[in-house]
């Protein structure tokens, strides 16, 4: 078992090689690059909106319902949705939510190629099947801390719009909170780990999809693995990144 996952892991570095060889024409990858950004950056949109915005909604809430002693101060809620908006949620679970996401169509689109024999059609014309399909991914990705940085306003206008309409304390107080101790390194730190989960979305499904074998049905579970594996790299990475960055 230890053998076949030290091969796999020897396998999907030596995927990161061939992608960069032989690169298809600029003319034909620009295409490829604004289609992979449709699917990929704004067809996340709106699921990344409307869960950052409910989810600090929530994280607000809870921390209003925990204040129960009057010498706490409501600040504290503004300064407890910032920290967890922008410390976790938005770079590491927006993340893991977008493994799912991203990760499982990256695998199934290029796994179904791999079925249909597209991809051995690409090779048989002369193209670099790995530059053709994962390359564009990777680029249309290094757009990802866009994504994060809206989930990050938004998760954070979530707490604001609950702990003010919910009565929980005032505007000001809440603004208050944003501002109190603010350490502007939190956002290089959060957008540090966001630009190396985005070099995972992109390349631990399309490996998974790349090599698989079998047919329709080994598509579903290719997909499923690639989730699994790309959310547990992420949860490793992100505790490996917190102890270097923040410690």
């Amino acid at each position: 078992m230890l053998i076949r996952y030290l091969s796999q892991i020897g396998k999907y570095f030596l995927m990161w090689k061939e992608i960069f060889n032989k690169p298809t024409k600029w003319s034909v990858m620009k295409g490829l690059i604004f289609k992979e950004i449709d699917d990929l950056i704004i067809g996340s949109l709106g699921i990344a909106a409307f869960i950052s915005f409910f989810v600090g909604g929530v994280v607000a809430i809870q921390t209003a319902l925990n204040l129960t002693s009057p010498l706490i101060p409501k600040y504290l809620i503004g300064y407890a949705t910032r920290q967890s908006i922008i410390l976790e949620f938005a770079p590491t679970f927006i993340s893991i939510i977008m493994a799912g996401k991203m990760g499982s169509f990256i695998t199934s689109s290029i796994g179904t190629m791999r079925v249909t024999e597209q991809i051995d059609a690409l090779e048989v014309m002369g193209v670099n099947s790995l530059n053709y399909l994962v390359f564009p991914k990777i680029i249309a990705l290094l757009l990802y801390p866009f994504l994060i940085g809206i989930s990050m306003f938004l998760g954070i206008f979530g707490g604001f719009c609950a702990s003010v309409y919910g009565g929980f304390g005032s505007s000001a107080n809440f603004i208050d909170g944003l501002q109190q101790d603010f350490i502007p390194f939190h956002i290089t730190y959060a957008f540090i780990k966001t630009f190396i989960f985005a070099i995972l979305l992109a390349t631990i499904p399309s490996f998974h999809g790349y090599y698989m074998k079998g047919g329709a049905l080994e598509v579903g579970k290719a997909s499923t693995v690639a989730f699994v594996w790309t959310s547990v790299t992420i949860i490793l990475l992100n505790y490996i990144l917190t102890q270097l960055l923040l410690t």
